[in-house]
């Protein structure tokens, strides 16, 4: 495994860590409706390629309260592991569920968590030095406490060998080829519900350009690959 090895649906898997309200609350460095929309659209990718996920959330009952229900929604099936410390490698659960999908050579770790100062942080670090595993830092999908504390988080953990990404930078390696069928129609609908201008530029392509219905298109209409920008 290396760095230079782009994010591929074989190699990756993805962790969610403390999306709870108590935690968003104090999430001063991105907008908070903005925060949940990545983390969402995050998570539909992941679900789109069958990547492994992991959930694990902090004192739930005792502060920091339930998961982002939209997130609970995109894999209702999934544990949640639940820990008292705010370093989520500390707990065996979290490593073990970890360990599971690097056995399969997916040690590439996509991570979105709040806060990045904090849970993200000590995390990451941790991770990497008992391990063999890569992280990948969704920074869009990550919140802290300030505008300083999640860059100077994420400037720390990139010092340390993190990779920085977004989520929706994530999607698109996930994608890599438009000429993928089988992902193709789900991602550009993941794209026009999540992805702001891009997916406007899509709709624009839909009804403009390809001359789609201006009502229906979401619902059956498809046209053939969409240019990624």
């Amino acid at each position: 495994m290396s760095k230079l090895d782009i994010l591929t649906p074989h190699n990756s898997q993805l962790i969610f860590i403390d999306h709870q309200p108590q935690m968003a609350f104090g999430v001063q460095s991105i907008d908070r409706q903005t925060l949940k929309n990545n983390t969402v659209g995050l998570a539909k990718a992941g679900k789109i390629f069958n990547i492994p996920t992991t959930i694990t959330t902090v004192e739930t009952d005792a502060f920091s309260g339930h998961t982002y229900p939209e997130l609970l929604n995109v894999f209702p099936d999934a544990p949640l592991l639940e820990r008292s410390s705010m370093n989520s490698w500390d707990d065996q659960k979290v490593r073990d569920a970890l360990a599971k999908g690097a056995a399969d050579g997916r040690k590439k770790i996509v991570v979105s968590g709040l806060w990045t100062e904090v849970c993200n942080l000590t995390f990451a670090l941790s991770c990497m030095a008992d391990t063999d595993y890569e992280i990948y830092m969704v920074a869009d999908a990550s919140g802290g406490t300030s505008e300083d504390a999640h860059k100077y988080a994420m400037d720390r953990m990139v010092q340390a060998g993190v990779i920085p990404v977004t989520w929706q930078q994530v999607l698109l390696e996930w994608q890599r080829d438009w000429a993928r069928k089988e992902t193709y129609d789900a991602v550009i609908a993941l794209v026009q519900e999540y992805s702001g201008a891009y997916g406007m530029g899509v709709d624009y392509a839909y009804t403009m350009v390809h001359k789609a219905p201006t009502r229906d298109h979401h619902e059956g209409g498809r046209l053939d690959p969409v240019p990624a920008t």
